[in-house]
């Protein structure tokens, strides 16, 4: 098989460390067998955008048969569970196309959220990601997306007890959002967020981390193809939040 890094737009700058990389028509899922949920997803956003069409949203949520059936979600786990299937790949981010936005409800795009968070500040920060790609003086952004697991914490999980398997999915204690946006002079501009999966207040700037230190937790350096002390400056030091 081709080396994905080589074909995968999404992935010119690099991406974490997984068991199983899902290529995909219009991002990549670097997938997790042990927490049968994606360890991160990796996204150009609404990258057909010159094609001026809108696709609705397609809401056909299905398991993704490219993972063994006994280490992938299906729709049964979330039923009754008082979770979210919360979209890690916004389908606000991919509705160009109809087949672009059903791609974002394969199961494994999904990790279990608190509605109170998937539906409030999540959804704030998605949209204001979109605001970023919209401006002017922006060419394209690059957002990858992590589950967080923090091992001093107890991990519960969803999961029907009557399907085939067994299946339980755990829980992540949080989400990390990394924002890689390339304006039109060629520069680079990083963000990296990191939410609880909970109610939270606040404003999202509130919720800007160090990008070294997200790295750590989620196990694997982020855009480790692009080189250069302006980029490990901002891994070090996170910039201003953008006008959104």
């Amino acid at each position: 098989m081709d080396n994905p890094f080589h074909i995968q737009r999404e992935l010119r700058y690099g991406a974490p460390v997984c068991d199983e990389i899902l290529i995909g028509r219009y991002f990549t899922i670097g997938y997790s067998w042990y927490f049968r949920q994606a360890k991160w997803t990796l996204e150009i956003i609404n990258r057909n955008d010159y094609l001026l069409t809108e696709a609705e949203r397609m809401d056909n949520f299905r398991a993704d048969v490219r993972i063994p059936e006994r280490f992938r979600a299906g729709l049964s786990a979330y039923r009754g569970s008082g979770f979210d299937r919360g979209h890690l790949v916004a389908s606000a981010n991919n509705d160009i196309l109809e087949i672009q936005n059903s791609e974002t409800f394969l199961m494994s795009n999904m990790s279990p959220q608190k509605p109170n968070f998937n539906r409030r500040i999540w959804k704030d920060l998605e949209e204001a990601i979109r605001v970023l790609n919209n401006k002017d003086e922006i060419l394209e952004t690059y957002v990858l997306t992590c589950p967080v697991f923090y091992f001093d914490k107890l991990v519960e999980t969803i999961g029907d007890e009557n399907d085939d398997y067994g299946i339980d999915i755990p829980i992540p204690h949080a989400f990390i959002k990394s924002v890689l946006a390339e304006d039109r002079r060629g520069k680079l501009k990083l963000w990296t967020f990191e939410m609880g999966n909970e109610e939270l207040d606040g404003d999202l700037e509130d919720y800007l981390v160090v990008t070294y230190d997200a790295e750590q937790i989620v196990g694997g350096r982020f855009w480790d193809r692009i080189s250069g002390g302006d980029m490990h400056n901002q891994k070090k030091n996170p910039r201003a939040m953008w006008d959104y």
